[in-house]
């Protein structure tokens, strides 16, 4: 169903619908599931995949599907060069998809194996995930060396840095993931906590935005005075500026440098049905690098902080199940607004943008 809005006054407002945005790149799984000589398997747009490493080290993503009988080939085998259907022995190069081998074929054959290929899906491993560039249906096979969208990749200022990830699955479908992704205003009541935010550090803020290729900038600024993390940057001495930025089809980074110290994020909603949504977290940093077991003290907080919205999410989805009419409103929710407009400019490939040009937004948070 599409997402009916109403606005301030109670006029129905018909958003766009929660379709699917292909021909892009999407993370499947962590590369670190991927085991030597066996296949995994990942969900993405409503497409069951199989996943692994050859040999050679190259990650690759196929349809679970074998093209002869649809036994999924996940269920077969994976010698680090080719997959074998468990049904009828078929033998696929992985990456392309090209069948090398059909056992049942006998001298009075004339069909030519490696003329069939099962699904495969464009695939590269950045920053410890697979990631899976997905054609629009009926568009055909991307053959390798065809020119694609940059693979994404997380912002990093230097050789010398730690890393983590986080992961959730959200009950409610990639639209109302990404809006609740960028939401402004939900902080200090989701989000209470000693160690972030308390309801009474509401304040009124204003922020500058701009516009960017597919997407929106919330421009360099001071970060949340009334967040504890950010206070901790204080220690350096440094003025602290933080910018965040939107882009098309479900990517949200932020940047926080306090002189050469930085901390960079990765955060993407995907969709894995056109129900369901699953967002992951990928960061880097160097702040505190010499603090003895920073990494999991900050995975321990990070996953509350994820586990708080997700919690959220399950209980959005009870309500939603209703199919009740929503609102945004100015100004809190105008990046939702934006994404919206975004993603049917894309839908339609209109290429047109809903800012032209830089504005600010203020609201209390």
């Amino acid at each position: 169903m599409p997402l009916l809005t109403t606005s301030e006054a109670g006029v129905p407002i018909q958003g766009p619908s929660a379709t699917l945005i292909y021909d892009d790149w999407y993370p499947a799984l962590r590369t670190d599931q991927l085991k030597k000589g066996k296949l995994a398997t990942a969900m993405l747009l409503g497409i069951p995949l199989v996943v692994g490493r050859r040999n050679d080290g190259r990650v690759f993503a196929m349809r679970d599907s074998c093209p002869h009988r649809g036994i999924p080939l996940s269920v077969g085998s994976f010698d680090g060069n080719r997959v074998t259907c468990r049904y009828h022995g078929w033998e696929f190069e992985p990456c392309s998809g090209r069948c090398e081998l059909i056992p049942s074929l006998s001298s009075h054959d004339h069909l030519d194996a490696t003329r069939i290929y099962a699904s495969a899906y464009p695939c590269e491993e950045r920053d410890g995930h697979a990631w899976v560039y997905v054609p629009g249906p009926g568009s055909g096979k991307k053959a390798q060396g065809t020119e694609l969208r940059a693979v994404p990749e997380l912002a990093k200022f230097g050789p010398r840095y730690r890393t983590a990830f986080l992961t959730a699955d959200l009950p409610c479908n990639v639209d109302h993931g990404i809006i609740g992704l960028m939401d402004p205003a939900h902080g200090p009541f989701v989000h209470q906590a000693w160690w972030w935010r308390t309801r009474g550090s509401i304040r009124e803020k204003t922020k500058k935005f701009e516009p960017i290729a597919e997407g929106f900038r919330m421009s360099a600024h001071a970060p949340s005075a009334n967040s504890a993390p950010y206070k901790l940057l204080g220690v350096y001495g440094e003025k602290v500026e933080t910018t965040i930025d939107f882009v098309l089809p479900n990517r949200r980074t932020e940047i926080i440098r306090a002189g050469d110290k930085w901390f960079s994020s990765l955060t993407t909603v995907t969709p894995v049905t056109a129900s369901t949504c699953r967002i992951d977290v990928i960061a880097a940093w160097n702040v505190f690098y010499w603090v003895p077991f920073l990494k999991p003290i900050a995975k321990f907080f990070g996953a509350k902080f994820v586990r708080q919205d997700q919690e959220t999410m399950i209980q959005q989805a009870e309500g939603l199940k209703h199919n009740p009419s929503l609102m945004l409103i100015d100004d809190a929710d105008k990046p939702a607004k934006w994404y919206f407009a975004l993603k049917q400019a894309r839908l339609e490939g209109t290429g047109k943008h809903p800012l032209d040009g830089a504005v600010e937004l203020h609201w209390r948070s």
